[in-house]
């Protein structure tokens, strides 16, 4: 038998060990080190034997072939770098040798690829659906909560005070405050964009009601930001200006009381997984990220694409060097367009503050074996599956049409997270291969992408992804949209067990 496995896995979970590197693409130069490789160990590639030069980490590369200086080196059967030196079969590829290729903005062209199907898990004797709360417009949640949330830093604190009095009288799911320290001294664009947030999330269907709590001298003006609010919403919301109260607690408590009357009338219903939203979130990468994790992602991504749901992608900047796979995939050439200004205008967003666009993998990623932006890129747009992009949102806006939709945000967990919940995201996919308590104002699933963080961070991670590797990615994800199905109908994911329940704002602007 071959040393080197090929992708997806397909040893069976009774296999006394894996194979030591899996390849990923035919084409590729480099294997990722399933466990560690030692200096003289031998293994068998392509037929012939392969020794191992240099110590090499598990989830890090090493050189199958001889790879000449200034040439493109390839994983997932794309280029992820060149190589900056000469590189010897069996030696380990990484920043010492290989560098980024990406510079700033490019040309694009609308050349659509050809639709390909997604692989759906088999589902054994049932129909896959959830417990969900049917909303008026449509829309379904996967909570019933009421959310405090302040206009202002200023009543933040004032908010979560409010909400931890309420919780316990409330008759919903839970009472929760969402502060920020934003709101004030924002001007233009800055703070529409953190209007639009707020707003969204009002709107928000695991939200069964809303306290907008606002101070009263602020930027960001609770009057305007009911405003925003569609008509139909608004029987749902209330608002306290503390400034303006003799009793802001007081008058706080009443409107909760009145919100939760309502919400807590409202009970769960079947429905199928064309009514779930999915956010797609990867965070902590490593070498396995790309491999077990976020292919999984994907897999469910195309299970609610295909029948009819919607799943929501974000984190531009880690698209950067593999958009062209996205872009192939958009729906239309209006759709393309967007996607293309999308990515540009936020690789316009680095230079024009002297920064690389290249300025990624973080520390944690490449010691976990990610060399490039390129190859965290490839790794990451898998969590979109192979459905068909069909749609393109700015930064706070609300998702339109089901389907997989591309979402303007930053990297930045906790900054994106909070995007993906404002465009409606109900339960979010978070994939990890270092690990991260950090939730949002939804279920935020962590999947492991190996068995050693999950064993050691139980309390953190809601699903081992790690078994792809031995299990296959069918088997893997029917079980993992069992789990989402089971945490969509109520089943409490480890960030609210925890209570890990964020929301962190875009600041793009200047500060009064």
């Amino acid at each position: 038998m071959s040393s080197v496995a090929p992708f997806p896995p397909s040893v069976p979970s009774a296999a006394p060990g894996l194979p030591p590197i899996v390849r990923v693409d035919p084409a590729d130069q480099v294997g990722v080190a399933l466990r560690p490789l030692v200096p003289g160990e031998v293994l068998t590639v392509d037929g012939g034997a392969l020794a191992v030069i240099d110590p090499i980490a598990i989830g890090h590369k090493i050189a199958l072939a001889p790879i000449a200086i200034g040439d493109d080196v390839r994983r997932y059967g794309w280029p992820i770098g060149r190589a900056t030196q000469a590189i010897d079969a069996g030696r380990h590829v990484h920043s010492h040798n290989l560098a980024t290729k990406l510079s700033g903005e490019e040309p694009y062209r609308y050349d659509p690829a050809p639709a390909i199907a997604p692989v759906i898990a088999p589902v054994a004797g049932r129909t896959r659906g959830f417990q969900g709360y049917v909303r008026s417009d449509g829309s379904v949640g996967t909570r019933n909560q009421i959310w405090v949330i302040p206009t202002v830093g200023c009543v933040g604190r004032t908010a979560q005070r409010v909400a931890m009095a309420a919780a316990k009288a409330s008759g919903v799911d839970d009472v929760l405050a969402f502060a920020h320290p934003f709101g004030c001294s924002q001007l233009g664009d800055d703070l529409d964009g953190t209007a639009r947030v707020l707003a969204a999330l009002a709107c928000h269907p695991n939200a069964g009601g809303v306290l907008l709590l606002g101070l009263g001298c602020e930027e960001n003006q609770l009057s305007a930001l009911l405003e925003r609010l569609p008509p139909e919403r608004r029987d749902r919301v209330r608002s306290v200006g503390a400034q303006l109260s003799a009793d802001e607690y007081g008058d706080a408590a009443r409107a909760i009381a009145e919100l939760g009357e309502i919400a807590g009338a409202d009970r769960r219903s079947e429905v199928g997984l064309d009514a779930l939203r999915l956010g797609l979130k990867c965070g902590g990468s490593d070498g396995f990220s790309g491999l077990t994790a976020n292919p999984l992602i994907g897999r469910a991504a195309d299970a609610v694409t295909a029948a009819g749901g919607t799943a929501i992608l974000t984190e531009i900047p880690e698209m950067f060097g593999a958009e062209r796979l996205l872009m192939a995939r958009a729906r239309d050439e209006a759709t393309f367009d967007r996607l293309v200004t999308l990515v540009n205008d936020f690789k316009r967003y680095f230079l024009d503050h002297g920064e690389p666009i290249s300025e990624n993998p973080s520390p944690g990623n490449v010691e976990g074996g990610i060399t490039t932006l390129e190859e965290k890129s490839l790794g990451a747009v898998q969590k979109g599956g192979r459905a068909t992009v069909t749609d393109v949102l700015g930064y706070g806006e609300r998702v339109r049409r089901p389907g997989l939709v591309v979402l303007e945000a930053p990297g930045n967990d906790a900054v994106s997270t909070t995007a993906l919940a404002a465009a409606g995201a109900t339960l979010t996919l978070f994939s990890t291969g270092r690990g991260t308590p950090l939730g949002s104002p939804v279920p935020t699933m962590k999947l492991a992408t190996n068995h050693g963080l999950a064993t050691r961070k139980p309390g953190w991670i809601d699903f081992d992804a790690g078994a792809v590797l031995e299990d296959g990615l069918d088997v893997t994800a029917a079980a993992l949209l069992d789990r989402i199905c089971a945490v969509a109908s109520g089943e409490p994911a480890r960030n609210e067990i925890n209570e890990e329940r964020e929301i962190a704002l875009w600041k793009r602007g200047v500060t009064l």
